[in-house]
């Protein structure tokens, strides 16, 4: 990357910082381009430059906004602490995501814009969401906490019903010490259920 493009990439990163800030405050609607560019120090032209429109602003600061946690999680299955650590970290790390993504009142833009964001989340979805969790799965399987006989869709639809209440949770008007013991709690349930585990998955 030379330095022209090392510059370009700066203001993008500043574009894409301001405009999640100020859509997540105030709502899409209610947030002008003049806005975002006053808040990342640039101006309304360069908005209209790099992206066309508020809405193509919107979709590619959510798409990187989402590289950047899913970077995240990669690194955490790839860290050394065991794999119930790895999982409650993942699990806080997308519920917490869940609000930037579906609250009706921080980022949702409405009509035809929506239908070809949906299809570019679904992509997305397909392309980098998925392995990552093929690889999650194979890694709980290969260290024994998965049992290796379980198809990759019923251990899919298993995480994704506790990371759910995870964020339901999460949404709740709790303190931080409210919330540990639970999230703790859950994720014991998550791998041994309510009898415990009884003997070593193999």
């Amino acid at each position: 990357m030379n330095g022209y493009e090392r510059r370009k990439q700066k203001k993008i990163d500043q574009i894409y910082s301001a405009a999640l800030s100020l859509f997540l405050k105030h709502g899409f609607h209610k947030v002008s381009v003049q806005e975002i560019a006053k808040k990342a120090k640039v101006c309304p032209a360069t908005i209209y430059n790099y992206f066309g429109t508020k809405e193509k602003l919107y979709a590619d600061m959510l798409i990187d906004w989402m590289d950047k946690r899913l970077e995240q999680c990669e690194q955490i299955l790839a860290s050394e602490i065991d794999f119930p650590e790895k999982t409650k970290q993942i699990m806080l790390l997308e519920a917490k995501s869940v609000k930037v993504l579906f609250d009706d009142t921080a980022v949702k833009p409405l009509g035809a814009e929506m239908d070809e964001w949906g299809n570019q989340l679904q992509q997305y979805s397909e392309e980098k969401v998925m392995p990552f969790y093929m690889k999650y799965i194979a890694l709980g399987k290969q260290e024994g906490f998965i049992k290796k006989d379980m198809t990759e869709e019923t251990s899919m639809l298993y995480f994704t019903m506790y990371k759910n209440e995870l964020e339901r949770y999460l949404s709740s008007a709790v303190t931080r010490e409210q919330v540990d013991p639970h999230i703790d709690q859950l994720i014991e349930l998550f791998f041994f259920g309510l009898v415990g585990r009884i003997k070593p998955i193999k």
